[in-house]
């Protein structure tokens, strides 16, 4: 029994030595474009944008967590029938929270959750509120943000890469699960985004 629990004791004693040999620390800023769209049932087009943040990465061996704080510029180009089309643009706070698997040579896998809190929405007429107005029976939405819901969970699936000289490069796509028109006159409506990113890591500790 003694024996036991000596390897035991020796095995996990190792194993956190070995983790904690390969722990580290990364905090940095990143940005880049945003391709937005939204999955809704009238026609919609895509939009450019761009998103801007920092990101915390805590690696131990092959594994990482990586929670960010992004500023998101999203929305899309909406054709009501019987008006004519709008770009609407939806700015959010995400904060995504990402599991990564490294792989070899800085090259990894990502894959969490996303939540993101709507700061506004805007079209660049007023398009897109008489619309929303006419379709939902309703008037009271003198700002497109009061046709939105206020938050919104998505799923980040993505790749990326740490390069030299504590740069970065990601690609990834967040796909939205929850519905974001309140007023329902997009019917079920849904954030979709493919990000492409650039950081830059200003402390780096450990591994």
């Amino acid at each position: 029994m003694k024996k036991i629990l000596l390897l035991s004791v020796f095995c996990l004693t190792g194993f956190i030595y070995q983790a904690n040999a390969q722990a580290g620390l990364r905090v940095g800023i990143k940005g880049g474009l945003n391709f937005a769209n939204v999955d809704t049932d009238i026609s919609a087009d895509s939009r450019t944008g761009f998103h801007a943040g920092a990101f915390a990465t805590i690696k131990i061996a092959k594994f990482a967590i990586q929670p960010e704080l992004v500023y998101s510029s999203q929305g899309s180009e909406l054709r009501f029938e019987g008006f004519e089309k709008t770009k609407s643009n939806f700015n959010y706070l995400n904060v995504p929270v990402l599991l990564k698997l490294y792989l070899i040579g800085g090259l990894n896998l990502q894959i969490g959750p996303q939540f993101g809190f709507l700061l506004g929405a805007n079209s660049e007429d007023d398009i897109a509120e008489q619309a929303i107005n006419e379709i939902s029976n309703s008037e009271d939405i003198s700002d497109l943000k009061d046709a939105f819901n206020g938050s919104d969970v998505s799923l980040g699936l993505g790749a990326g890469i740490d390069l030299p000289f504590g740069l970065t490069a990601d690609a990834r796509y967040n796909l939205g699960l929850s519905e974001i028109d309140d007023s329902e006159a997009l019917g079920a409506t849904r954030n979709q985004v493919f990000q492409l990113s650039l950081g830059y890591r200003l402390i780096n500790l450990g591994k």
